[in-house]
């Protein structure tokens, strides 16, 4: 077995998916490109073998069994293991003007969809990908959330709050919620597993609105995935530090 690194990352073809692929490749990490879109997942991994990074596609579509599935069966032929896992892959759901989701007239058939992707589709891809984490003397799993999925933030209604999100903002906070399981269950196991806020960051996932770059929203994502053995787990972080919850 290969003493390479290899990182794993969902959504990873474009916006800071595609950051935190080329942060890791950067510092050495063999990087699978997790995207549904094979004509984008190729071209994010030409491009980042073009920067020097040892790249290669994952097919992936995170909410859909056996997709997962031969995705793991990928990682474990390319690489025998898996040392970090970032699951980016995620959605707003449709939203109005401002991109407010009102809770008094929102589809429920929208809830469904932005949770299968942001939750059940995270629960999917760690749970394939553990067998091939528990390999690795450092595993490391990383799930992109943000600031509003702090219930302290929304209910203090400040700066961070942001609009009002009825599927997306609760669909993050459920991530947060099941992020602190796997730590409880995984505790003393060595994976650390942790939350990574982005901030308000300027893709195509926000209309290019927002103050900081892709590069900047991975930061915190490549930090916890780069967790020393003591490194905490169970928390929930942005560049700043620690989110409350």
């Amino acid at each position: 077995m290969s003493e390479t690194k290899t990182a794993l990352v969902t959504g990873a073809n474009k916006g800071i998916g595609y950051e935190i692929a080329a942060g890791l490749g950067a510092l050495g990490y063999r990087v699978g490109v997790g995207a549904r879109d094979g004509v984008r997942r190729e071209a994010a991994v030409e491009k980042l073998r073009a920067a020097g990074v040892d790249a290669f596609g994952v097919p992936l579509d995170v909410t859909d069994d056996r997709s997962v599935t031969e995705a793991a069966g990928l990682v474990e032929r390319v690489a025998g293991r898996l040392d970090v896992l970032v699951n980016n892959a995620g959605i707003s759901g449709d939203t109005g003007p401002g991109w407010v989701q009102d809770p008094t007239t929102l589809d429920l058939g929208l809830v469904r969809t932005v949770v299968e992707t942001n939750v059940i589709g995270t629960v999917r891809v760690t749970n394939a990908m553990l067998p091939l984490l528990w390999r690795s003397p450092s595993p490391r799993v990383v799930n992109l959330s943000s600031s509003v999925a702090s219930l302290t933030h929304q209910a203090a209604s400040d700066a961070k709050a942001g609009p009002v999100m009825a599927a997306y903002a609760p669909s993050k906070t459920f991530l947060n919620a099941v992020t602190v399981q796997y730590a409880r269950q995984l505790a003393d196991t060595g994976i650390l597993v942790n939350a990574a806020c982005p901030g308000l960051v300027a893709t195509d996932f926000t209309g290019f609105q927002g103050p900081r770059t892709p590069e900047q929203g991975a930061a915190t994502a490549i930090r916890l995935a780069t967790l020393p053995d003591d490194g905490p787990t169970g928390s929930f972080f942005d560049d700043e530090g620690v989110i409350p919850w």
